[in-house]
């Protein structure tokens, strides 16, 4: 019997009787030296074990040795048994997919190939020399297909040994073996699918312009109408077994199962246009907003997820549906422009509930976005305005003054009727921000195009007023907010608030026209987005000593930016037939921005022309300017780039890329759109 079958720690055991015998030896000594009768018995039993022990060592030996060895081989054959007779799919290949043997459940999942030679790269899809595992990876797993039936595919690495006697041990020597296993998981992906597919989805549908649509119709008309769009959102709802329920004379819950809404979104949302297309002579179209919430822990928490994308769509101005699941938002529509409200009850709301919040505050703090332009600064100015008559000190947060607001800042700081820190820096506001300091966010909503972020952190009273449409992207946990998307600018919804902060309200000259001055910049000149409102307020603004050819003296052009202008003009290029873009470039240019913005509306006025982008570089961003008239929403095609605005006027600003790499982005971005029939 070779000696070496026997592992050492084994040897060892099996020879511990005659470790022994020398430590009994040993223990005769001192038995002699005590007593020599005591000693020569003792030998005497030692002699005898000695005998015995290495008699049944020698004896012994080789039986244990023997029985072990059948042990083994009878374990090798159960663990053959074991393998072929296993539940789950077992096989073995070599790294060029050819499977060399497999048990039994693997030959009868594989009962129409060939068992000599099959190969798991023409078995499975999709399974290459990548999909096996590599010196850092024990193992990999992939999701294969097979006979419709659906299987996780494990590929193990091992250690070829002589338990598989059939295989070709030539093979064996010269090829990496791995263990292949298949588990079935078409039950559970099954069982899954049906429980995604009966999720319930909880929805709300409101009407955008009930009143407004109805104001100028005969009784006999109103009733008829209502009752053709309520027959619409029936008929449309009814196709997808759903749950429909009438709230409110301009209000709808309904709740279906998930499994419909792939269909929904493959026909974005139809029900937007048939509800628009209904027309009894009535002028005013009605148009719905639609908030779907899904995929929450709860049926309450889908409700929940339905308003928050309700207030969503209603703060992007209508006409489209906004599907929240968890963090993630879609948009659906939107492709129409906002309707302007003609009642006015929703500004005195927010201008009593506005002068309740900074009359119980110390301080106030007002903000806008980065790169402050004339909008931004006559909202402020005119929020300033309310918290002086509420006897509150007030600061406006400006980091840059960029050229096209320096005539506007120079004028506040030269008057003697304003204070030395009326305009402060980011720091400041920090070291003056505390729980006594309501925080004034105008002409933005993002919180990541503030002027400072930092600030919305630590403000414990936020208010925001913005005619921006909303994104998924908002400023949390605001004590009031104000987003009207009809409203021609920020000046414009602060102009209208301050007509109803208080009785007589007078305002000074320069802050009169700094206001007009936001109006009449971003309605160019009252030629966009300019409605009823928008020159109510400005004749309130005129009254109040705004003038208008100092206004216009003010905000007239540097040379340099004109030329800067025309160039643009003269470079740009329409692709599409329909959309026009050019970069501004000019290094001596401060405001190259506002360059930028008056070109993209310049574009517009080229026959043909649907959108127009302008592209420029500002501080390490590239600056877009999306500009449109009516056909097309350049809001959502920056959106799509990280920016937002509204329908016919929108930008976005991108970091981290050259000009060239936004401008082709873009391009192929609006393309996309155009093609898949978003815009």
């Amino acid at each position: 019997m070779n000696k070496h079958i026997l592992k050492p720690t084994f040897r060892t055991y099996l020879r511990w009787p005659i470790w022994m015998s020398i430590f009994l030896v040993a223990m005769l000594i001192p038995l002699f030296v005590l007593d020599i009768v005591a000693g020569c018995v003792a030998s005497g039993f030692v002699l005898i074990y000695l005998i015995f022990a290495l008699y049944y060592y020698r004896y012994y030996r080789d039986q244990v040795v023997n029985d072990l060895v059948d042990f083994a081989a009878n374990y090798a054959s159960i663990q053959k048994d074991l393998l072929r007779t296993m539940d789950v799919p077992y096989g073995l290949c070599n790294e060029n997919g050819q499977i060399f043997w497999m048990n039994n459940r693997m030959k009868n999942l594989f009962s129409d190939v060939d068992k000599s030679g099959s190969n798991i790269f023409l078995i499975f899809n999709g399974i290459t020399h990548t999909s096996f595992p590599t010196e850092e990876d024990e193992e990999v797993t992939t999701r294969v297909v097979y006979n419709n039936g659906n299987y996780r595919l494990t590929l193990k690495k091992i250690e070829f040994g002589d338990a598989f006697d059939e295989l070709d041990e030539e093979f064996v020597s010269d090829n990496d073996m791995y263990a292949m296993y298949m588990y079935d998981e078409t039950e559970i992906l099954t069982a899954r699918r049906e429980l995604e597919n009966n999720k319930i989805v909880a929805g709300l549908i409101y009407m955008d312009n009930y009143e407004e649509a109805l104001e100028d119709l005969e009784d006999v008309r109103k009733s008829l109408l209502i009752a053709l769009v309520d027959r619409k959102i029936t008929q449309y709802f009814a196709k997808y077994d759903c749950i429909l329920k009438k709230l409110e004379k301009d209000k709808y819950l309904f709740v279906m199962a998930n499994k419909y809404m792939e269909d929904i979104r493959e026909k974005k949302f139809s029900i937007l246009d048939e509800t628009k297309s209904v027309n009894i002579g009535n002028d005013m179209a009605i148009t719905i907003s639609i908030g779907v919430g899904l995929n929450g822990d709860t049926f309450a928490q889908n409700y929940e997820y339905a308003r928050m994308a309700m207030d969503l769509a209603l703060g992007r101005g209508g006409d489209q549906v906004v599907i929240k699941d968890h963090n993630k938002v879609e948009y659906f529509g939107g492709k129409s422009h906002s309707m302007e409200k003609s009642t006015r009850v929703k500004a005195r709301v927010k201008a009593h509930a506005l002068r309740e919040l900074i009359e119980s505050k110390d301080k106030v703090i007002i903000m806008g976005h980065h790169l402050s332009d004339v909008d931004c600064i006559g909202a402020a100015i005119g929020v300033y305005r309310a918290a002086t008559i509420s006897g509150k000190k007030a600061h406006i947060v400006l980091d840059t003054v960029i050229e096209s607001i320096k005539p506007l800042i120079d004028r506040f700081n030269e008057s003697t009727d304003y204070a030395d820190d009326l305009f402060i820096k980011s720091d400041k506001a920090l070291d003056l921000m505390d729980d006594s300091t309501i925080l004034c966010v105008v002409d933005v909503n993002r919180p990541v195009m503030t002027e400072c972020p930092e600030l919305l952190k630590k403000a414990k009273n936020v208010v925001i007023l913005d005619h921006h449409r909303q994104t998924n992207e908002k400023i949390e946990n605001a004590v009031l907010s104000y987003i009207e998307p009809y409203a021609s600018s920020a000046a414009e919804m602060v102009a209208e608030v301050l007509q109803y902060y208080a009785d007589d309200i007078k305002l000074k000259s320069v802050e009169a026209d700094a206001m007009y001055a936001g109006i009449v910049v971003d309605t160019d000149h009252f030629k966009s987005k300019t409605g009823i409102r928008t020159f109510e307020a400005s004749a309130f603004l005129r009254r109040n000593g705004a003038d208008v050819t100092r206004v216009r003296k003010m905000f007239r052009e540097d040379m340099n930016d004109y030329k800067v202008r025309a160039t643009a003009i003269n470079n740009a290029k329409v692709f599409m037939n329909n959309f026009a873009i050019s970069v501004c470039e000019g290094e001596t240019t401060e405001s190259i921005n506002v360059v930028a913005a008056q070109t993209a509306n310049e574009l517009l006025n080229i026959r043909g022309v649907q959108a127009s982008f302008v592209l420029c570089e500002l501080e390490g961003k590239v600056f877009i300017s999306a500009r449109s008239i009516d056909e097309v929403n350049v809001q959502i095609v920056m959106e799509k780039l990280g920016g937002g605005g509204h329908m016919s006027i929108a930008g976005a600003q991108v970091k981290d890329k050259s000009l060239r790499e936004v401008y082709e982005l873009l391009v192929t971005t609006v393309e996309d759109m155009r093609t898949t029939g978003a815009i």
